[in-house]
């Protein structure tokens, strides 16, 4: 659910002054009546987020994509949402704190379009401030997408630290006053100086414990997503689009659920290579394809860098499903089998469709790995269809 503290702040102010100024007014008055500035300002808010989870309804229907404006924080535009706004006078023309003017609003012209420019503000689009946390979460509500369970937590050192061990030197502030009186107990009978009649226990410097520091390792959840895209002559701009927004919604939903995540980006045509993330959507298409090369590129980045006992993997392959020859396709299966699917959560292919090419890898992929619970095949035949990839893909809750 989108929250209150997501709305863009120039809505709060804005309102917030309003009641502050209508509640002066009436108060001066003596006249409160049945006001109440805070019943609107809620529904306004409540309006502000109705529009937001349609916009954002509107974003996974067409393939588009909010605007990032931060680390994990991005905005949705709402148009044609009017502002309340509050305007002082300074009451010379009338009695009783009547308005001046003939009635018509300065600055506006008439119908003919004569008239002085105005110095009135215009209507512009709001932005509504969304956290990533506030996507994945309306993005599992609209798609009804089980929660995903990480495969096991992997003990990592981490910054955090406890009171696990015990000293003999140490601020005052962490002195164990039990543990110092009992070791004093303890020296003091061994010596015959405990007297049960006068059981006064007086530790001395030996005596005291305190508190020590030491790092714990902690179970931390880390997820890895691996973005294959093909980008051989036959993938277009529109085909991109489609990977794009796919990639874009997975990454969220996943990212809600691990407390350390990182992205790879990987394209290939006949070769294969790592890029960043502006190059891997902007990356201009050409060559022939031989998907392979970015199975092996996968496998020797999970070998070097994310190691299964540490990462969960997930691997998500953007294609129009045209590949090299049966042979290199028949290595694809094979390395998916031995060396890839071992060691991921999720393989997720997204066969894009492209009117250049034959699109055989996903019927060759069904018949291989279909019945995989860890394989998830779906074609995407336009934009209207990237809303059923990304429910088809993060259904399995892995």
């Amino acid at each position: 659910m989108i929250r209150h503290e997501g709305i863009a702040g120039e809505v709060e102010d804005q309102l917030s002054k309003l009641s502050d100024s209508l509640g002066a007014a009436f108060a001066a008055s003596g006249d409160l009546g049945s006001i109440s500035i805070n019943e609107d300002l809620d529904r306004f808010k409540e309006i502000l987020q109705g529009r937001a989870r349609e916009e954002l309804r509107e974003y996974i229907q067409q393939g588009e994509l909010p605007i990032q404006k931060g680390d994990k924080q991005y905005s949705v535009s709402i148009p044609h949402i009017e502002l309340p706004r509050l305007r002082h006078g300074d009451n010379d023309g009338g009695e009783g704190g009547e308005g001046n003017g003939n009635g018509k609003g300065q600055g506006q012209g008439d119908a003919s379009g004569s008239g002085k420019a105005g110095d009135a503000p215009g209507n512009h689009a709001l932005e509504v401030d969304i956290s990533l946390d506030d996507l994945a979460a309306f993005l599992g509500e609209e798609l009804e997408l089980p929660r995903i369970e990480p495969k096991g937590k992997r003990e990592q050192e981490s910054e955090g630290h406890r009171y696990t061990g015990v000293t003999h030197t140490g601020p005052n502030s962490l002195r164990l006053f039990k543990r110092s009186f009992k070791e004093a107990l303890i020296r003091e009978s061994m010596s015959g100086e405990y007297d049960p009649e006068d059981p006064i226990v007086t530790p001395i410097r030996d005596d005291l414990r305190y508190r020590s520091i030491k790092p714990k390792p902690m179970p931390v959840d880390n997820a890895v997503i691996f973005h294959v895209m093909d980008i051989s002559g036959s993938m277009g701009e529109e085909q991109k689009t489609m990977a794009r927004a796919i990639s874009f919604w997975t990454d969220s939903w996943i990212e809600a659920h691990y407390k350390n995540s990182v992205h790879v980006f990987i394209v290939h045509d006949s070769a294969a290579q790592e890029v960043d993330k502006d190059t891997f959507f902007h990356m201009k298409e050409s060559g022939g394809t031989r998907i392979s090369s970015s199975y092996e590129l996968v496998k020797e980045l999970i070998e070097q860098r994310y190691s299964p006992e540490l990462w969960n993997i997930y691997l998500f392959q953007y294609s129009d499903g045209d590949n090299w020859d049966k042979s290199d396709t028949a290595k694809c299966i094979t390395m998916l089998k031995t060396e890839i699917l071992p060691h991921v959560n999720l393989f997720a292919y997204g066969q894009v469709k492209s009117n250049s090419a034959s699109g055989d890898f996903h019927r060759d992929l069904d018949e291989e790995l279909g019945s995989e619970q860890k394989v998830v095949l779906q074609k995407v035949a336009n934009k209207a269809g990237v809303s059923g990839a990304i429910q088809r893909f993060l259904s399995t809750g892995r």
